[in-house]
């Protein structure tokens, strides 16, 4: 059986379990370099091609962003090692992450107060007579940014 030089961008898609569309993202972003092209204009990926989108997907749920692994790559393809800068952004990912569980539970533990004192308050006020909860609200912790409470609406 012949040895396979180049794989298709459909298949290629398909092998690394992300859509063509993702494919050709990558390589605008530069964190894919741009394929050969085929007599009849398909793309043409080189094997090491599955290497580099499996690379990508898991530095992406490590919280890597494409901007960060473009500026890697380029580094890395140029033949440079950028492993100490590529060290200092996961420190810094986990520093902003710290920050975001330590605002989480201060927010929590808030709600957890106020709550308390919700119940005390309900339980002194006769049903259908306003209990004016919010009016009762407590200065609270600062608030996380959105981007800690992910899927949240406000």
């Amino acid at each position: 059986m012949p040895v396979r030089t180049y794989f298709r961008s459909g298949e290629l898609a398909r092998l690394a379990g992300i859509s063509p569309d993702t494919l050709r993202h990558y390589e605008r972003t530069e964190v894919l370099p741009r394929p050969q092209r085929s007599a009849g204009n398909y793309r043409l990926y080189p094997p090491n091609a599955l290497d580099r989108l499996q690379l990508i997907r898991r530095a992406l749920a490590t919280g890597f962003s494409l901007p960060e692994l473009a500026r890697i790559f380029k580094i890395r393809d140029q033949g440079g090692a950028p492993c100490r800068q590529v060290k200092r952004l996961l420190e810094q990912k986990l520093e902003q992450i710290d920050g975001q569980i330590s605002d989480l539970i201060a927010t929590r533990d808030h709600l957890r107060i106020t709550l308390a004192d919700w119940d005390a308050r309900l339980s002194q006020t006769p049903e259908g007579v306003q209990a004016r909860l919010l009016e009762a609200l407590p200065p609270g912790p600062r608030l996380p940014k959105k981007s800690a409470l992910k899927g949240s609406t406000a």
